[in-house]
C-alpha cells in the first residue's frame, strides 16, 4: 500500500483534485464556461467531454465526437453552447444546456487549431493550418468573412475589440475587431523561437506570447507604450528547455498563469514583475490549463504532449489527468510594483 500511495502523491504532487473518469488520450484544451463551473476538455482520442465541477467533486455531463483529433474548444458568452475545431478541418457547434445535436458550422481546408466566440459581433472566428481566419454567422453555411494569414495559425486570443494570431515563422497579427477585415499591427514576436500561445490583456492594451524555448513575451500595442515590453525566462531546468504551453489570465485580479512541457504551472504579475507563486512539477508535460469563469479554480491538463516526439512516449506511464487547484488569493493577487525612484 505504502508503494502505491507514493506513487500516487508523485503523479499528483501539487494535492490537486483530480477530475473523473480520464480523458482516453492526451489533451489538447481546457475551457470553462463563462457562466458556470462546466468544464469542457478535447483531446486526440476524437472527444469533446463535459464535467460538472462543484463542491468538492467532479461529474461527467455529456460528451460529443469528432472524426478526427480535436485540438480547440471555446464557449458561447451565454455559456449554452460549445464549439470545437480539429484535424477532420471543422467546427461542431454543440447546444450542450439544451441537449442538442452537435452540428458542424464551420470547415476549412487543413486542420483548425483555434476557435472563438466573439460575442459583441455575434459570430464564431476560427484560425486554421490553411494560413486564414474565418468568421461565421453559425446560422449560414458560408463564411462571413475570410482573412489571409501569413502562415498556418497556431495561436488566437480575443478580448474585444482586441484580436491577437500568433501564426508559424514567428508572426503576430494584431486585429481591431471593429475594422475585422483589414489588419491592425503585424510584428515579428519578440521570442526568437515559434509560438505556442498567446493572451490577451484585461485592459486590451497588449497581449502574452509563450514560445518553445520557455518564455514569455509580455508585449504593448502602442508604440508610445514599448518601453514596458520585456520578456522573461520560465519553464525551464538547468540546460533543459521546455516549451510555454498555456497562457490564462486571471479574471478578477489580472495577473496570469504560465503551464508548461516541465509538467510544471506559475502564477505571475506582469505589473511588478513577479512570481507570485511556483507549483510543484507533475511528471508528465502541462499542454492546456484554464481558469473558471470567477478564478476561484485553475484547471490544468497533465499528460504526454508529443514534444519530444513518438520515440519518448512510453504508454505504460501515458495516462491522461486533469487536476483542479483552488488558487489562494496570496497566489494570484498582485503584488505592489517595488519602488525604484522612478514612475
Amino acid at each position: 500500500m505504502a508503494t502505491l500511495t507514493s506513487l500516487t502523491s508523485n503523479a499528483n504532487p501539487n494535492k490537486s483534485f483530480e477530475v473523473l473518469p480520464n480523458p482516453g488520450d492526451s489533451l489538447s484544451s481546457l475551457s470553462f464556461s463563462p457562466k458556470s463551473n462546466l468544464l469542457v476538455a478535447t483531446s486526440w482520442d476524437n472527444q469533446v467531454r463535459c464535467w460538472e465541477i462543484g463542491n468538492g467533486n467532479s461529474q461527467p455531463k455529456a460528451s460529443i465526437s469528432h472524426d478526427q483529433p480535436v485540438l480547440c474548444s471555446a464557449w458561447k458568452d451565454d455559456g449554452t453552447t460549445v464549439f470545437s475545431g480539429g484535424c477532420d478541418k471543422q467546427v461542431k457547434m454543440w447546444p450542450l444546456l439544451s441537449g442538442g445535436q452537435a452540428q458542424t458550422v464551420a470547415m476549412h481546408d487543413a486542420p483548425v487549431k483555434e476557435v472563438a466566440w466573439i460575442s459583441q459581433m455575434n459570430l464564431l472566428v476560427s484560425g486554421s493550418w490553411d494560413k486564414t481566419l474565418r468568421y461565421w454567422d453559425t446560422r449560414q453555411a458560408n463564411p462571413a468573412h475570410v482573412q489571409q494569414l501569413p502562415d498556418r495559425c497556431y495561436a488566437l486570443a480575443v478580448n474585444y475589440p482586441l484580436m491577437i494570431v500568433g501564426t508559424a515563422d514567428r508572426n503576430i497579427v494584431i486585429f481591431n475587431l471593429q475594422n475585422p477585415q483589414t489588419e491592425f499591427k503585424r510584428i515579428q514576436s519578440p521570442l526568437k523561437y515559434q509560438t505556442r500561445c498567446v493572451a490577451a490583456f484585461p485592459d486590451q492594451q497588449g497581449f502574452l506570447v509563450g514560445s518553445i524555448e520557455g518564455r514569455v513575451g509580455v508585449h504593448h500595442i502602442d508604440d508610445s507604450q514599448q518601453s514596458k515590453n520585456f520578456t522573461f525566462k520560465c519553464h525551464r531546468e538547468g540546460n533543459d528547455i521546455f516549451s510555454v504551453n498555456s497562457l490564462n489570465f486571471h479574471p478578477v485580479h489580472h495577473t496570469f498563469a504560465t503551464a508548461g512541457s516541465d509538467g510544471a504551472f506559475n502564477f505571475w504579475d506582469k505589473d511588478s514583475k513577479q512570481r507570485l507563486k511556483a507549483f510543484s512539477r507533475c511528471p508528465q508535460p502541462i499542454p492546456c490549463s484554464s481558469f473558471n469563469n470567477d478564478g476561484s479554480i485553475f484547471a490544468y491538463g497533465v499528460c504526454y504532449d508529443w514534444s519530444r516526439g513518438a520515440e519518448n512516449h512510453n504508454p505504460a506511464n501515458a495516462k491522461t489527468s486533469i487536476y483542479l487547484h483552488s488558487p489562494q488569493e496570496a497566489e494570484v493577487k498582485g503584488k505592489p510594483r517595488i519602488a525604484t525612484g522612478r514612475k
